[in-house]
């Protein structure tokens, strides 16, 4: 079966079945009795081009069509933009025609169709123009319209869909001028679909960049219920994934809305946070009754961001919607004005056979005029006068006559002319280096819908408006769009403003400029831009925390963690500050810790100093005091040697805590513990020399037995130096193996950490052997001191060493669990007190009592009175 055949049957097939009728009589044959519902307009030409144009916008219902056996079922409401592309592709076959350049011995007719923007009357039109049969053909006859082997349409993607689906297995090309649905780039499913209109691709692209750009994170999605708007909401939402922008609602208008339906949306318009409104929608008469439902709530305070559809769509700019639609953004096709295009559309007058020649000229004069176009009076509506055909078109009046927005017509243009060139490169082809049939060129009299097809993809032309235009390997031309501002004139009308484009094409960086001194904002913003967003940015020291259940454009601001900042609005999440660190009140800066370290300019440290500084000055006195008075008997019989080296040792105990004060370094840590544990040992062993001369010398109770003999100052000073060398080995042994070092540790006063600096023992088997054995020699001391107690009255040197010890003992118990529990710098404050305190201790109980006697009551430094009892 031949192509026409095939697409024949498809054709019948395509006819409801009511229309066909088996004739009972001789014939038998299968008569299609309905004609299709759309009326066309058609000149003759060596090549005809197809359109699909829908003139009107509302198809006749199902039991119309079904029950109508003879005449056409009436499509409705008349589109006076859709006319203006039919008469555009008119004005291009004929000024191609006119030219000598384009196309010469060769002219182009045209077959228009009204498509009534429905999915069935499209398929029917298509089929009808490329099958050159006629809906009157009566049983095996053929009607006259010349076979179609190119269609430019149609405006919808579902339509366009639908007839590609039906015509790419025959090639048949289309080039659609105003269908948009990304899903036509597929060349696999759509092999032969071409178009001058950009894919929404592109258009979701842009509005993404848009939103992103005027910081609408916050935006609610309306949809028509069809491919354009199904597809060109899901590429909006593909191109927000990850961008911060989140979807309030997505609302999609059913192809015959009720009025429940439509309040229902406007009413999740109007209760939404939402101030932006992205609408994908067509220009059909739903979005109207949608328009209408919310300028009836007084919606005003709504951004709205259009679509190419309808955001020059004049018909929705109407006066009466700007009070809510003032301020209006959106993408438009690229305009374009072309010459000659306004004299041509307002050259029409209904002359005796119009009706013949252009079936809709009737429609178009009525609505433009108010009057009834009708031959029989009979049809003239009562309401309406007659009109009497001197009527004139004027530009600008109208919307079929309004040049000033020419976007889709535009588009029509380029597609004339991308035909014609194809043809053009057709006929330039030489015999021998074609590309069919081993080199064959196309027959231009009986041209193949896959040669058209072939020279399509490779057109590369500039129409006559400069522009230069091809398609690429899906089919599609280069993105470009318009950023159109709805403002409002003095008169109260819409003007369509120009404030910024969007250049895209695959493989190429975008081009996005937006003029934001020419916006006029919509929802009552005045000069500001909206602010859409589901909840506030944070601000610095905050993070934001997404609200469970909810987008995340949704959130609550948390305070940032102590140690962590953030010092940008909006963060989400918190930084946490570097090594040595840490944030400050405001939780937006980090700043250097506190150091922390007992000093000389603390006044805990100042006080230490001054203590310590005051006991080595107290102990220096009584060392004077003794070498001045060291004849006396006070000061012999307490053997003035040792307590010569008793005082020295004490003073060494009281300046060793001077070097615990200040910041720590290796040095300064080594010497702390060994200075204040040799120190420490040496006073001790000089203590405890004395307690074992004074306890032998009153001890001996046995005559002739000379113990003190083993005790001479001699010895006495050997023992004193062995002790104090253990010491000394001990605290070399841990310098050489484990010594004291400097280290920082985290502590917490106050609103944050500091860094602590200490010294760390380093061993801390070499730091228990060196107070262990300070304990054993105060421990020893004490035992011995407590056996010698009960000397005679006057010489109560064991009972000033007991209650000596007893302090020392005491204070160095006391000790560990503060040690231990202290926090910072308050660990080296309780080892400099103890220090001090022992050291005070030994110093009071056991010189003090003597320089009173010494300075203060002489009659009693003497030997009788020592003596005695």
């Amino acid at each position: 079966m031949s192509l026409c055949g095939w697409l024949w049957l498809l054709y019948c097939l395509h006819v409801p079945g009511s229309v066909w009728g088996l004739d009972g009589g001789g014939e038998g044959a299968c008569r299609l009795e309905a004609k299709p519902v759309s009326g066309s307009v058609y000149r003759a030409g060596d090549v005809v081009i197809g359109g699909l144009f829908p003139i009107h916008v509302e198809a006749p219902l199902p039991e119309q069509e079904f029950r109508s056996i003879k005449g056409n079922p009436t499509c409705t409401m008349f589109n006076q933009r859709a006319y203006r592309w039919l008469q555009t592709m008119i004005f291009a076959v004929e000024e191609i025609n006119r030219d000598p350049a384009l196309l010469p011995n060769l002219t182009l007719g045209f077959l228009a169709s009204d498509t009534c923007l429905s999915e069935g009357t499209t398929l029917g039109a298509a089929l009808a123009m490329v099958t050159g049969k006629e809906a009157s053909v009566v049983g095996t006859e053929c009607g006259t319209t010349p076979e179609v082997p190119v269609i430019i349409g149609d405006a919808r993607s579902s339509a366009s869909i639908v007839v590609a689906q039906t015509l790419g297995p025959f090639d048949l090309p289309m080039v659609s001028y105003f269908a948009t649905c990304a899903c036509l780039s597929d060349t696999w499913r759509y092999p032969s679909f071409f178009r001058t209109v950009p894919s929404d691709a592109f258009q979701a692209r842009g509005m993404a960049k848009l939103l992103r750009q005027l910081g609408w994170v916050w935006v609610g999605l309306l949809s028509g219920d069809g491919d354009y708007g199904k597809f060109g909401v899901q590429l909006l939402l593909q191109e927000l994934q990850g961008s911060g922008v989140c979807v309030a609602y997505s609302e999609v208008i059913p192809k015959v809305p009720s009025k429940r339906q439509i309040r229902h949306i406007v009413d999740t318009i109007k209760g939404s946070t939402a101030r932006v409104v992205v609408a994908f929608v067509g220009f059909t008469g739903h979005s109207g009754a949608l328009m209408e439902e919310v300028v009836r709530q007084n919606i005003t305070d709504k951004q709205w961001i259009a679509s190419e559809a309808w955001v020059t769509y004049s018909t929705i700019a109407s006066p009466k919607n700007l009070p809510s639609l003032a301020g209006t953004l959106g993408f438009a096709l690229k305009k374009a004005d072309i010459p000659g295009l306004g004299p041509f559309l307002t050259r029409l007058h209904p002359d005796g056979d119009y009706q013949n020649s252009d079936p809709f000229l009737r429609e178009l004069w009525e609505e433009m005029f108010g009057c009834s176009l009708g031959v029989d009076p009979s049809v003239t509506l009562p309401s309406r006068r007659q009109c009497t055909g001197s009527e004139v078109i004027r530009e600008g009046e109208s919307q079929y006559a309004d040049v000033s927005q020419l976007r889709a017509s535009y588009n029509v243009y380029k597609a004339v002319y991308a035909i014609a060139y194809a043809i053009q490169d057709m006929m330039a082809c030489r015999p021998g280096d074609g590309v069919f049939n081993g080199g064959q060129c196309p027959d231009i009299r009986k041209l193949q819908p896959s040669q058209i097809v072939h020279y399509l993809r490779g057109v590369n032309f500039s129409t006559p408006v400069g522009e230069s235009f091809h398609f690429d390997m899906n089919g599609d031309p280069p993105a470009s769009y318009d950023i159109i501002n709805w403002h409002v004139t003095p008169e109260g009308t819409a003007e369509f403003v120009q404030v910024g484009h969007f250049l895209s094409s695959e493989g190429s960086d975008d081009q996005f400029h937006i003029d934001m001194d020419k916006v006029v904002w919509g929802g009552g913003s005045g000069d500001e831009v909206p602010v859409s967003v589901c909840s506030a940015d944070c601000p610095p020291g905050t993070r934001h925390a997404v609200q469970k259940g909810r987008p995340v454009c949704c959130f609550d601001c948390l305070s940032c963690a102590e140690g962590e900042i953030s010092n940008t609005t909006g963060s989400d999440d918190c930084i946490r500050c570097p090594e040595r660190f840490w944030s400050n009140p405001d939780l937006t800066a980090c700043i250097p810790q506190l150091v922390d370290f007992l000093s000389y300019s603390d006044t805990m440290g100042v006080i230490l100093s001054v203590i310590s500084v005051s006991g080595a000055t107290l102990t220096a006195g009584a060392l004077a005091t003794f070498l001045y008075h060291r004849h006396t008997a006070l000061v012999k019989a307490n053997n003035s040697e040792l307590s010569f080296l008793l005082l020295l040792s004490l003073k060494i105990c009281f300046l060793c805590a001077l070097v615990f004060i200040g910041q720590p370094n290796p040095w300064t840590c080594m010497l702390r513990h060994t200075l204040f544990g040799i120190s420490f040992v040496f006073c001790i062993s000089c203590l405890l020399s004395r307690t074992v001369v004074v306890l032998v010398a009153f001890r001996a109770t046995l005559p002739g037995e000379n113990l003190m003999r083993y005790f001479s100052p001699t010895q006495q000073r050997m023992g004193i130096s062995l002790c104090t060398l253990i010491q000394v080995l001990i605290c070399v042994l841990w310098l050489a193996l484990a010594p004291p070092r400097p280290a920082e540790r985290r502590g917490r006063e106050g609103r944050g950490p500091r860094v602590i600096l200490e010294c760390e023992v380093g061993s801390v088997v070499g730091f228990s052997l060196v107070l262990g054995y300070i304990g054993l020699l105060a421990s020893l001391c004490l035992l011995l001191a407590f056996l010698a107690r009960k000397l005679p009255d006057n010489f109560n040197e064991a009972k000033f060493i007991t209650f000596s010890m007893l302090i020392f003992c005491a204070v160095w118990i006391s000790f560990i669990p503060a040690y231990v529990s202290s926090p910072g710098k308050y660990t080296v404050a309780v080892e400099i007190f103890a220090i001090l305190a022992s050291s005070f201790g030994l110093l009071f109980c056991l010189f003090a009592p003597k320089c009173y006697i010494i300075l203060l009551r002489p009659e009693r430094n003497t030997k009788k009175h020592i003596m005695s009892k």
